[in-house]
């Protein structure tokens, strides 16, 4: 695997990924929002022995995906702060989840934003896993949201933040407002969380240089 900077914002480059393995494949044929990917290396699909649940309508051409792509994320200049930038959406191929590709990605792209001289970077999540995954990598939650769901971490762009643990835990407990709405996985997740504390930071924006 390895990491590109597809394009930073304003540059108009697009990803096309297929709807039925990545999240938000969408928003990445926006051509305003900057992009980076984590792809194979030389060129093989990033799945090749993945088998889709549906089939593709006959006026979408396969040929037309960007079959090397393993992982993208987008990202662009908060609206109301040009020095920080926000990552908007993250998302991993639909048989690679579980490898901790997104963490390495969201490592990779922070560290090039700390030298496009951004001073902090945001993003906003909507569910334990992120949350969690986005501690590891520096983040750590604010105490604002974004929506019902949506909580926001924040991050300096050269170095991880500094965790408060009822802090985090605090965010933790704000999905179990939503209890109804999470999985039973997610509940006992949220648990041994609470019960934990906040999570060791993997990688970081120097070891995301190391291969």
């Amino acid at each position: 695997m390895e990491y590109a900077l597809v394009c930073p914002p304003g540059e108009g480059e697009t990803l096309r990924l297929d709807y039925r393995a990545f999240a938000y494949a969408g928003k990445f044929v926006v051509g305003a929002p900057g992009k980076s990917v984590i792809r194979t290396p030389d060129g093989r699909p990033a799945a090749p022995d993945w088998e889709p649940d549906e089939p593709l309508p006959d006026t979408v051409d396969p040929a037309a995906f960007d079959e090397d792509v393993i992982a993208a994320v987008s990202f662009s200049s908060d609206r109301t702060d040009p020095a920080c930038c926000r990552l908007r959406y993250v998302t991993v191929h639909a048989a690679r989840r579980g490898e901790g590709i997104g963490p390495r990605l969201i490592d990779e792209t922070v560290a090039d934003l700390a030298v496009a001289g951004f001073d902090r970077v945001r993003i906003a999540v909507n569910n334990p896993f992120a949350y969690e995954a986005c501690h590891k990598c520096g983040f750590a939650y604010t105490g604002e949201r974004t929506g019902i769901a949506e909580l926001e971490l924040e991050r300096p762009a050269g170095s991880p933040a500094d965790v408060d643990p009822e802090r985090y835990r605090e965010g933790l407990a704000a999905f179990r407002e939503t209890d109804g709405e999470l999985s039973r996985a997610e509940r006992r997740f949220v648990a041994e969380r609470l019960e934990r504390g906040p999570p060791q930071v993997e990688g970081g924006t120097d070891s995301a240089r190391e291969r």
